[in-house]
């Protein structure tokens, strides 16, 4: 028995990780303007935050068809895959998990399809079709896969940092988090993608305190694994590894540049952190 892993371009997995753990991504769009671009594949990461600099309008993203999740499930067929694991950014944030859900019933009969709800985003995603792949390698099953990810789903938290609130705010992603941010004109946000949704943390007055306050918010979070650092072309990301590594001890951890489907609603200069928890929360 064979499973692939498929996954939405919002989980900014680093390329050499996609390559490493063979990784199917189904892109989103991206539009600048009248020119629509698919992530990843006519538009990198770098060539979209340099196109941002550009741009007089914020761009915007848009789903893949379920036309184009039926195209990467049937060739995970024709490759000779049994069944298959799709994991999707959270149903309250992007269509994605719809347009999985609809291909997958056109397999029903010939092909066995896990499509999943991460209710999450960028590398805390990333991170269960990662994880998904290490299952299928050793011999899982998709049903034993799934039933592993959605056990892991609220045990993965994502934080970031932000240096404005305008994309969010554009991008209609920020829900209740609006009221309590205001203008914010003096403030560096902190967000937490919470049961799915985008939700206020906290605001601080400068960069290097709400860079500070997300290391400390992970040390309260206990015992801790799969760390990673996603961030969104942040000059001081180097920095700001060094000090992650000093305050939790965690020295191997993965650095992910957010991509164009996040870094739309997120802006440049993001920094966040995501990992999972083990055992019970010690906040």
């Amino acid at each position: 028995m064979s499973v692939k892993v498929v996954v939405d371009s919002g989980g900014d997995i680093p390329s050499d990780l996609i390559a490493k753990h063979q990784i199917e991504i189904v892109p989103l769009k991206i539009r600048f303007g009248d020119t629509e671009y698919v992530d990843t594949k006519e538009l990198t990461t770098d060539q979209f935050w340099e196109l941002c600099k550009t741009s007089k309008e914020l761009p915007q993203t848009a789903a893949p068809s379920s036309g184009d999740f039926e195209a990467s499930f049937r060739q995970a067929k024709s490759d000779g895959f049994d069944e298959i694991v799709c994991i999707t950014l959270s149903s309250d944030l992007s269509a994605t998990f719809q347009a999985a859900t609809l291909a997958a019933r056109t397999f029903e009969d010939e092909l066995k399809i896990e499509v999943i709800d991460s209710r999450l985003a960028t590398f805390a995603m990333g991170n269960l079709a990662i994880a998904s792949s290490v299952e299928a390698a050793q011999g899982s099953n998709a049903e034993q896969i799934a039933a592993m990810v959605r056990n892991r789903i609220p045990s993965m938290h994502a934080f970031g940092a932000l240096d404005t609130l305008e994309n969010l705010r554009k991008g209609g992603r920020i829900g209740k988090a609006a009221a309590f941010f205001g203008s914010l004109l003096s403030f560096k946000p902190i967000i937490d993608v919470r049961d799915g949704v985008v939700e206020a943390d906290s605001k601080q007055r400068t960069r290097g305190k709400a860079l500070s306050y997300l290391i400390e918010k992970t040390v309260s979070f206990g015992e801790i694994t799969d760390l990673a650092i996603i961030h969104a072309n942040a000059p001081d990301v180097e920095d700001f590894a060094k000090q992650l590594k000093t305050a939790t001890g965690i020295q191997q951890l993965t650095v992910a540049k957010i991509g164009a489907v996040i870094g739309t609603h997120a802006g440049p200069r993001t920094m966040g952190i995501t990992f999972r928890t083990l055992g019970k929360d010690t906040r």
